[in-house]
C-alpha cells in the first residue's frame, strides 16, 4: 500500500483544510473590486480606463507578491506567513469598509489587496509538504480549488453592496477573514523542517537559460492573464454594454467565471494524458476564435455562452501550463512557478487596462476582444512551435539511442554478451 501522509493523519487533514480555506477566502478578497466595481464606478463617477486600473492593480500586486510570498514561506514557515498576510489584509478591509471615500485610497485599497492574492505561493506548498510524493496531484488540485472563492465574492458582493452599500461588503469580508484567521492560527500546523525543499541555486540558473521557462510565463500570461482580467472587467462590460441590472450581472459574471474555475484541474489532469504542449495548442486556437467573436456584440444570451466557453479553454489551458512545469523542471518547480505565476498576474493587470482605454477612445469593448484574440493566435503559434520542438527532440533520442544500440553491437563484447557470459 502506498503511503499517503509523511506524518499523522489528523495534522495533514487539518492542515489541508486549514490551507484551502486561507486560498479560498483570500482568492475572494483579491477580487473583491472586481465584484462591486459597477457600484464603487457609479458612486465615483470613474472612465473606462480609471475602471481598468481599479480592478487590475490587486492583480498586478498580488502576482508579484507571490514571488516574495514562496521566498518567505520558505524561510519562515507557512503559517506565520500566512498569518502576518492576513493580518495586513485584514487592516485593508477595514480601511475600505470605514473610510475610503476616494479615487486614490481606492487605488491603495488595491495594491494592498494583492496580499491577498499572492496568498497561492504559501498555501500550495504548506499543504504539499504534510503528504507523500506519489499524492501531490490530488493535494495540490484540493488546494487549489480554493480559487473558487472568486464565485464567493462575485455572486454576494453586488447582493450586499446593493442592500447596505459597498462599503459594507468589506466589513463582511473582515468577519470572514477573522474566523478563517483563528480557525488558522488554532488548527494549522507547518510540516517539520525535513521536508522542506533546499533551493538549488545551480539548478535554478540552468532553467531559467533556457527558453522554455519563459516560453511558459509568455502563454501562462495569456491563459491566467485573459481570465482573471476577464473576470475582473465583465462587470463593467455587462452593465455598460448590454445594460444589466448590476445584481444580475454579478450573478452572470459567476456563472462565467465558474467555468475556468472549476475546470482547471481537468486541465492538468488532460494534459497528463495527452501532452501539455498538444493542449495547450488546441486550447489556445480555440480562445482565440472564441475572444474574437465577442467583438461582434451578438445577442445576450449567445454572448454569455460565448464567454463562458472562453473562460473554459483559459482554465483548461491553466491547467495545461502547470502540468508542462512540473514535468519539466520539477528540480526547482517552486521558484519557477513564482515566476510564471507573476507573469499571468502582468497580464492579467494589462488585460483590463487595455479593454478600459479601447473602450474610451472607440466607445466599444469590441477593439480590445480583437487584441486579445490576436495575442491570443500568436500563443497557438509559439505552442504549435513547442510541440514541433518536443516531437524533433524525442526524434533525436530515439535516433541516439539506435545508434547506441549498433555501436554496442559492433563490440566484440557487447554489455549483453558480458552478462550473458558471467551468468554462464
Amino acid at each position: 500500500m502506498k503511503k499517503f501522509f509523511y506524518y499523522p493523519c489528523k495534522k495533514a487533514v487539518l492542515t489541508l483544510c486549514c490551507a484551502f480555506l486561507y486560498f479560498d477566502i483570500s482568492f475572494a478578497i483579491w477580487v473583491i473590486l472586481g465584484a462591486i466595481g459597477t457600484f464603487i464606478a457609479g458612486e465615483l463617477k470613474l472612465s473606462p480606463v480609471q475602471k481598468g486600473i481599479m480592478v487590475a492593480l490587486p492583480i498586478l500586486s498580488g502576482s508579484l507578491l507571490r514571488i516574495l510570498f514562496g521566498l518567505a514561506e520558505s524561510v519562515f514557515g507557512g503559517k506565520k506567513t500566512d498569518l502576518i498576510g492576513m493580518g495586513i489584509t485584514a487592516a485593508c478591509l477595514l480601511w475600505g469598509g470605514l473610510s475610503a471615500h476616494s479615487l486614490e485610497e481606492i487605488y491603495g485599497i488595491g495594491l494592498l489587496l494583492g496580499i491577498s492574492g499572492a496568498s497561492f505561493a504559501v498555501a500550495l506548498p504548506m499543504a504539499s509538504r504534510w503528504f507523500s510524493s506519489q499524492n501531490q496531484g490530488l493535494v495540490l488540485g484540493l488546494t487549489g480549488s480554493g480559487n473558487s472563492g472568486t464565485l464567493l465574492c462575485t455572486l454576494f458582493g453586488p447582493m450586499i453592496a446593493h442592500a447596505y452599500g459597498w462599503h459594507s461588503v468589506f466589513i463582511s469580508f473582515f468577519l470572514l477573514l477573522g474566523i478563517v484567521f483563528l480557525v488558522f492560527a488554532l488548527l494549522a500546523e507547518d510540516a517539520p523542517q525535513t521536508q522542506r525543499e533546499k533551493l538549488d541555486l545551480y539548478a535554478l540558473s540552468l532553467n531559467l537559460r533556457q527558453l522554455l521557462p519563459w516560453l511558459l510565463a509568455f502563454l501562462y500570461s495569456l491563459s491566467f492573464g485573459g481570465f482573471v482580467g476577464l473576470a475582473s472587467y465583465l462587470g463593467f462590460f455587462l452593465v455598460d454594454d448590454y445594460r444589466i441590472d448590476k445584481v444580475e450581472a454579478g450573478k452572470t459574471q459567476t456563472f462565467i467565471i465558474a467555468a475556468g474555475s472549476l475546470l482547471r484541474p481537468l486541465g492538468g489532469a488532460l494534459a497528463d494524458k495527452v501532452g501539455g504542449a498538444k493542449l495547450l495548442l488546441a486550447l489556445l486556437a480555440t480562445s482565440s476564435l472564441l475572444a474574437f467573436l465577442p467583438s461582434f456584440y451578438f445577442p445576450f444570451l449567445a454572448e454569455i455562452i460565448l464567454l463562458f466557453c472562453l473562460m473554459g479553454c483559459l482554465g483548461l489551458a491553466n491547467g495545461a501550463v502547470f502540468q508542462l512545469v512540473g514535468s519539466s523542471m520539477a528540480s526547482c518547480v517552486g521558484i519557477i512557478t513564482g515566476v510564471i505565476g507573476a507573469a499571468g498576474g502582468i497580464g492579467g493587470f494589462f488585460l483590463p487596462i487595455l479593454i478600459g482605454k479601447v473602450k474610451e477612445h472607440f466607445g466599444s469593448c469590441a477593439p480590445g476582444f480583437l487584441f486579445f484574440s490576436f495575442f491570443l493566435f500568436v500563443g497557438s503559434c509559439l505552442a504549435f512551435a513547442l510541440v514541433f520542438s518536443e516531437r524533433l527532440n524525442k526524434g533525436l533520442r530515439v535516433e541516439d539511442q539506435s545508434r547506441a544500440t549498433v555501436s554496442a553491437s559492433l563490440l566484440p563484447f557487447s554489455p549483453s554478451a558480458r552478462k550473458e557470459g558471467s551468468k554462464k
